[in-house]
């Protein structure tokens, strides 16, 4: 199971939200930049970056961090946040991330999402963004009224080779994932599944691992400390050798 460190980006800034809620943002390090190479440190293969004024407002906001995260260090770079069209997707990865996520436009735009997947295939993922199993959109402020299980198998149907779930209700509140969600998901499409929201300790990352998760975003318990992001890659890789 790969072990994605995440920094969420704000007017610049590295942020957390508690459950999605812009009103909660707190900066939680100085430098994304600096923040990433800490990443790459301990042993991180992959991280995951959020424009979360992208999320918002549905334009690149935090473009030129991300891309001197990609320039400046040897990280996979997953990128989400704003992409809204094949301009913005193109533009990513063309100036070096090796991923990118298609959220709001799952949503609304499913023909942006063939688009993008008929021509970069696996660099492509959707972000599944939930509320009471419903998928939400832009920035998780608009509640699309699908169920989480429907869009997912939709996606599924286009070609999306990964799917990033997040529980809204989860996210930034050290609370554990949504372990019942996560194995609905992945009985229910053939889709890679990366969860996104509350892991909070390593016994987090080990019963995702368990489940055969094929990744993990963790966000505020590394930077809280109750996360050694170390230590949680090495899980990962353990499990991955003993199945």
């Amino acid at each position: 199971m790969i072990v994605l460190p995440a920094i969420d980006l704000k007017d610049g800034n590295c942020v957390r939200l508690l459950k999605g809620d812009y009103s909660t943002v707190h900066k939680v390090a100085e430098s994304p930049l600096e923040t990433a190479l800490a990443f790459q440190e301990e042993g991180a293969s992959w991280i995951h970056m959020v424009d979360l004024d992208g999320a918002k407002d549905g334009v690149r906001k935090n473009h030129e961090i991300i891309l001197s995260v990609c320039e400046k260090t040897n990280l996979n770079v997953e990128v989400g946040g704003g992409i809204r069209d094949m301009e913005a997707v193109d533009f990513y990865l063309e100036h070096g991330a090796a991923r990118v996520i298609l959220g709001s436009a799952a949503v609304k735009n499913k023909q942006l999402v063939v688009d993008a997947v008929n021509k970069y295939g696996e660099k492509i993922a959707v972000g599944i963004d939930a509320k009471d199993g419903l998928a939400c959109a832009e920035g998780w402020l608009d509640n699309s009224g699908v169920d989480y299980i429907t869009l997912a198998k939709e996606m599924e149907k286009i070609g999306v080779s990964k799917i990033i779930f997040t529980d809204i209700s989860k996210d930034g509140m050290l609370s554990g994932p949504n372990l019942v969600q996560l194995d609905e998901l992945k009985a229910s499409v053939s889709c890679d599944v990366i969860a996104s929201g509350g892991v909070s300790n390593l016994k987090d990352i080990i019963n995702l691992a368990e489940l055969n998760i094929y990744g993990a975003i963790a966000g505020k318990a590394i930077y809280t400390g109750d996360l050694k992001l170390s230590d949680a890659i090495k899980i990962g890789k353990r499990v991955e050798k003993t199945e």
